[in-house]
């Protein structure tokens, strides 16, 4: 396990202050206060830690104060006192449409109502089968609706809250009059053109697996698909994560030393490709998870110094709950985080014990990475979903080694699109029976009996990995302990 640093102190402060806002909110003054109170505990050390520990304090404060006013800023709402009024508007698209079962739902930012200014995020409740693309100035008319409450397990009130927003719009009649600008403009054409050249020619089930591998848009999927990605414990590929940042940044390195470019140039290359990434796919948790950890790389690289694991995870976290401190009830949030820390910390023990079975390293690795985020993210699942698979390691051992070479074909065909239409179409029609491997490792563990518990079942296997959880950390920092 890696030494604590008081970077890491300071950083993990200001982070656990962020979080709590949740729960007190304090305005800057009394937020403040908590750095006394937290500081008096360390009058029995030495100098040097009561200094850490005043600085943390501090963090821990300021974390406090800045979390309840970003909490203050997103709880604002000029429409909840419009609700059943019906008037035009104009609203800018922030995302795609999420397609359901009767009607679709769009985010949105709604600029004017019924005469009024504003700037508030909305969703836009829209006729199946008929969205305005993301980034689209949309002229509307439409009904202020309040959010749907607790229903079938699902609060779409509080989970449309903890995003800041408040009403809903049921639009009766829409019309494209503009496209935005600015680097939201540049964000959308970023992410048409991802998704139309890294994938020419690929449609049906093999272009959606490739779209939902690397844009995390699950919205191509069949539910029957995508039902069989969470029964197998494969939802996860859906989510843009560190291993297509980190495959992304070392095939432009990759590209530059082969172009005869000093590693530095190839290394800021790495970060404006990362940044148009991120651009492109969108603030995800696992997103901006991913993105500081590969931009630390060739930080890292370019300062000269060394990258430190621990760090660049809390200052990811830091990015995250400092924009939104909701973002901490958020299911994307825990699991993308808990699995990182599982490999962090259980990741390397686990591999040592396989390291007296006869399987190659590659397998090895994968089980334990498997295994590690299997034990740590059940409990979430349990809490969050009331669901289980039981089957991840295997379906996992089964579908990551296939990963790098879907990322790989879809970035090339991404990268020689524009010069060689052909050979793109080629990459991607090779990408196809990449995907569909992956989609029948999903179907094929999912239609195993059991794959998936739920109730009860799902209530003792989240307890079991707790306590196998626990048990292993307890181990860990006996073995640290000098």
């Amino acid at each position: 396990m890696s030494r604590v640093l008081p970077a890491h102190v300071v950083a993990g402060a200001a982070v656990v202050g962020l979080a709590f806002a949740n729960v007190v909110r304090l305005p800057g003054p009394a937020a403040l206060l908590l750095a006394p109170v937290a500081a008096s505990g360390s009058l029995a050390v030495s100098r040097s830690v009561r200094r850490l520990w005043l600085v943390a304090a501090v963090a821990l404060g300021l974390g406090c104060w800045w979390g309840s006013a970003r909490l203050d800023a997103l709880d604002r709402s000029a429409l909840t006192g419009e609700i059943g009024r019906a008037e035009d508007g104009v609203a800018v698209t922030t995302a795609e449409a999420r397609p359901g079962t009767f009607v679709a739902r769009q985010f949105a930012r709604l600029r004017s109502f019924g005469g009024m200014r504003l700037d508030e995020r909305v969703e836009l409740e829209l006729p199946l089968g008929r969205a305005p693309p993301q980034g689209a100035i949309v002229r509307l008319l439409a009904v202020v609706k309040a959010p749907r409450g607790p229903e079938h397990g699902f609060d779409e009130r509080t989970w449309l809250r903890r995003q800041g927003v408040h009403v809903v719009l049921s639009v009766d009649r829409w019309q494209v009059v503009g496209h935005r600008g600015g680097v939201s403009g540049v964000a959308d054409r970023l992410r048409r053109w991802l998704r139309r050249a890294s994938a020419p020619g690929l449609g049906g089930e093999r272009g959606a697996v490739v779209e939902g591998v690397l844009l995390g848009d699950e919205n191509g999927l069949t539910y029957g698909l995508k039902n069989a990605f969470r029964r197998s414990g494969l939802l996860h590929l859906l989510a843009v994560s560190g291993e297509n940042v980190v495959l992304l940044a070392a095939g432009v390195v990759a590209l530059a030393l082969a172009f005869g470019l000093h590693g530095a140039w190839g290394h800021v290359a790495a970060l404006v490709a990362i940044a148009a990434y991120l651009m492109a796919v969108g603030p995800q948790p696992s997103v901006i998870r991913a993105a500081v950890s590969g931009a630390a790389i060739s930080v890292a690289w370019l300062l000269g110094r060394q990258r430190d694991s621990w760090h660049v995870l809390l200052i990811a976290a830091l990015v995250l709950l400092g924009w939104n401190p909701y973002t901490f009830y958020d299911a994307g949030f825990q699991l993308s985080f808990i699995a990182v820390i599982a490999i962090f910390v259980l990741g390397r023990p686990l591999h040592a014990i396989l390291e007296g079975y006869p399987l190659p390293a590659w397998m090895r690795s994968a089980i334990a990475i498997s295994i590690a985020c299997t034990i740590a993210t059940t409990p979430i699942l349990w809490l969050q979903f009331g669901q289980v698979p039981l089957l991840g390691v295997l379906a996992n051992v089964l579908a990551e080694p296939a990963m790098p070479a879907l990322l790989a074909l879809a970035f090339g065909a991404a990268a020689v699109d524009p010069v060689s239409p052909a050979l793109a179409g080629a990459l991607a029609y090779a990408n196809g029976w990449v995907a569909a491997y992956i989609a029948g490792v999903a179907r094929l563990v999912a239609a195993v009996p059991g794959a998936q518990v739920t109730g009860q079942d799902a209530a003792v296997a989240g307890l079991a990995a707790l306590g196998l959880l626990a048990v292993a950390v307890h181990r860990l920092t006996r073995t640290a302990t000098p």
